[in-house]
């Protein structure tokens, strides 16, 4: 058996060996090397170990984890893997012996600092690695915040504050047709918008065997490359496709002499599943949690007795949008109206015993479009659009996932689990779309998926994408740069309106006003005139957020904290704010002088500086720095860069007006494939290939990732460093 590993310049690991199960062993045995802390982490979180070692800021995910049955989720999905495709299921084996031969060996110096030793990975860990990674991708908590918006404010607040709106931004991605390129060849393009983490979410990498030679994009922990791919001749790429695919129940619940019962749809009690795990929390005292599932999925908020600090709970009358006109009146219709809150989660793996893993062979094998279809007919979650290209000139631009189907009273709200017609009936078929112009854009916005969604992202970025490519008849892959990078702001438009149409302000307001007018709407990181804009848009969000009108709503229930930011007031003005400040009437508040105290608030203590100054990357670590630096890393090196773009922007670096302009989420990876010539292809990640601080690698690409640089795609082996 041969398993040859090699690198670049930049430490990315290119990998070579005699067959898939050998490749996939040495993939797991490289990913151990470079992610080694990040891999222990990601392992412990799928368990809900993590606050063992964490402390007790991990201790609310780790709840989560448990009471969602993740870790036994994932064993029931290998368990059906190695039934239906025994292949795939000893492939994934095959990656955690890797894991396991390297793991021990490891020195990462986040192990010394917290006391801990790596662990050992079981066959079924890169499902639960997956699983914890994607568990609320599909934003389940954004229903209990509709519930609590329509329960204080009325139904018509779900359009107000949700609707092609609040914190979903997520990728770009974009497909030009040969038509459309200088070379006659396709070229895909993006950046996965996600969380910054530090090491990276996305790992570059190179998989070479005699059955397939890719490159592309893998989540440290799961073998193969799901999301980003070339083979040489067929690349696709994905983009979130805003589907809603998991339902939440309020349970009501009771204890028994035998345990806990869950009052079902036919109008009788149910016996639930029951059991107790203790957490272990570094410095504090191990925590019990009570384990509940029902037929409709597992407790993961409240009990019997129901939420801690507060659990009762008020019905929503029958005209709620929770219940359809169509439903027939509840065998329970009797009970009263307060009980006690449990909510259960019902999610497709959970249901089905399958994750998509069987996808993922048959990607790295493909040749063309129609190979990519099939292997995404296998695909579970997170529902994605798929673009494709071959350089046979087949595209491919659909929708891949599992939506179930139901009522549409599931997908907005909790619904009540003991009545009739909130049931699974079967599956959506995902949809297909084409090109247009010779292009296809997606940056979750309504598309394909349409009708599989709730909330989606504004238009804005796609719409500009769309308006940049049109620009110029041929596109090369160099020139993707360009649109990555745009930093124009279209959702600016209804505060710069309420600005211009101001009057009698101060003179200081007035000069505010007048640099403001000038600005080109660009969120470039040395501009003194988006820092303006900015702070005058945080300070329209902390007065609206303040405002009586929505005092319900800024103290959300006793729910775990790990679902609370999606409860937050101020977040949900701050980007629902477009919508906010164009509605013909917000609640009797008077948003002309809302923002005329805004614009004052600004002009008496104007930012000092340009956006860049406190527009800032902060990436999520699970470990905070040292203080002396990590693996002797200068100070420099440590602190946190300027950055252009925002939210609404294709440059989409998220920070939260009103709150903060720290960016905690950005472009997690940027890629262009060219399907004229692999080598011609780029990509960059926010930091480096490897994980490990210190190493020469760690930080390398951040300053490529600043400016909106590229790495060439390396796939001449006489530009690679054969590693021992």
């Amino acid at each position: 058996m041969s398993i040859e590993i090699h690198r670049d310049a930049w430490g990315i690991p290119h990998l070579r060996a005699d067959g898939a199960r050998e490749l996939a062993r040495a993939q797991g045995r490289v990913t151990a090397r470079d992610r080694a802390w990040q891999l222990e982490v990601e392992r412990h979180r799928a368990q809900g170990t993590s606050a063992a070692f964490l402390g007790a800021g991990a201790l609310s995910w780790d709840t989560l984890a448990r009471r969602a049955r993740l870790d036994d989720t994932a064993r029931r999905c290998f368990a059906a893997l190695e039934r239906r495709d025994p292949e795939t299921a000893e492939w994934v084996r095959a990656y955690v012996d890797g894991v396991n031969e390297e793991l021990p060996a490891t020195a990462a110096p986040e192990f010394t600092r917290v006391g801990l030793t790596p662990g050992r990975w079981e066959p079924w860990t890169p499902l639960g690695v997956w699983l914890a990674t994607h568990i609320l991708f599909a934003g389940f908590p954004a229903k209990l915040w509709r519930d609590e918006a329509t329960r204080h404010l009325g139904p018509d607040a779900v359009g107000l504050f949700a609707a092609d709106g609040p914190g979903t931004s997520g990728s770009n991605g974009w497909l030009v047709a040969g038509a459309r390129t200088t070379t006659g060849h396709a070229v895909l393009a993006g950046d996965p918008h996600r969380y910054i983490e530090d090491p990276g979410v996305y790992q570059q990498i190179h998989l070479v065997c005699p059955e397939f030679d890719v490159i592309g994009l893998a989540v440290p922990g799961v073998p193969g490359i799901a999301h980003f791919g070339h083979t040489g001749t067929v690349a696709w790429s994905i983009t979130n496709a805003m589907a809603d695919y998991q339902d939440l129940y309020r349970e009501r619940l009771r204890r028994t002499g035998a345990g806990v019962e869950a009052l079902g749809p036919d109008g009788t009690w149910h016996r639930a599943g029951r059991h107790t795990e203790t957490v272990e929390v570094a410095g504090e005292a191990p925590v019990e949690i009570e384990v509940i599932e029902t037929d409709r999925g597992p407790v993961i908020a409240g009990g019997p007795e129901g939420l801690e600090g507060g659990g009762v709970v008020e019905e929503p009358p029958a005209a709620d949008a929770s219940r359809s006109a169509a439903l027939p009146a509840p065998p329970s219709a009797s009970l009263p109206t307060a009980t006690p809150l449990a909510l259960s989660l019902r999610y497709p793996p959970r249901v089905t015993g399958d994750l998509g893993f069987s996808a993922l062979l048959p990607l790295l094998r493909a040749r063309r479009t129609a190979d990519v279809d099939r292997a995404f007919d296998q695909w579970v979650e997170p529902v994605n659009v798929v673009q494709a290209a071959d350089t046979e000139g087949g595209l491919l631009h659909r929708v891949a996932g599992r939506v179930p189907v139901r009522t549409e009273a599931n997908r907005l709200r909790p619904v009540p689990a003991w009545e009739p017609g909130h049931e699974w009936r079967g599956w959506h078929e995902t949809p297909r779309a084409g090109l247009r112009d010779g292009v296809a854009v997606m940056a979750n916005q309504r598309g394909p998926a349409t009708p599989l969604g709730v909330e989606f992202a504004p238009p804005h970025r796609a719409n500009r994408i769309t308006a940049l490519l049109n620009e110029k008849e041929r596109w090369s892959a160099a020139d993707m740069p360009l649109i990555h990078m745009d930093t124009h702001l279209a959702s600016a438009q209804p505060l710069l309106e309420h600005i211009e149409a101001l009057d009698d302000l101060s003179p200081e307001a007035t000069a505010v006003r007048a640099t403001i007018r000038q600005w080109d709407r660009r969120m470039a990181a040395n501009s003194g005139e988006a820092a303006l804009y900015a702070a005058v848009r945080g300070a329209v969000v902390r007065r609206l957020a303040a405002h009586p009108a929505f005092a319900a709503l800024a103290d959300p229930p006793a729910y775990p904290d790990v679902l609370l930011p999606w409860l937050g007031l101020v977040p949900r003005v701050a980007f629902a704010l477009e919508h906010l400040l164009s509605a013909e009437e917000l609640y009797g508040i008077d948003r002309a002088e809302t923002v005329r105290a805004a614009l004052e608030e600004v002009a008496a203590e104007p930012p000092r500086g340009a956006w860049g100054d406190t527009h800032r990357l902060a990436p999520w670590r699970a470990l905070p720095e040292s203080g002396s630096g990590s693996g002797g890393e200068s100070g420099s090196e440590r602190e946190a860069p300027g950055l252009s773009g925002d939210h609404d922007c294709v440059l989409c670096t998220s920070a939260v007006p009103g709150l903060t302009d720290l960016a905690a989420r950005g472009p997690a990876a940027r890629y262009v494939w060219d399907l004229a010539r692999r080598e011609d292809s780029l990509w960059v990640v926010p930091l480096g290939a490897s994980g490990t601080p210190g190493s020469p690698h760690h930080r390398d690409q951040l300053p490529l990732w600043l400016r909106g640089d590229l790495v060439p795609v390396v796939t001449d082996r006489q530009q690679l460093t054969k590693e021992d």
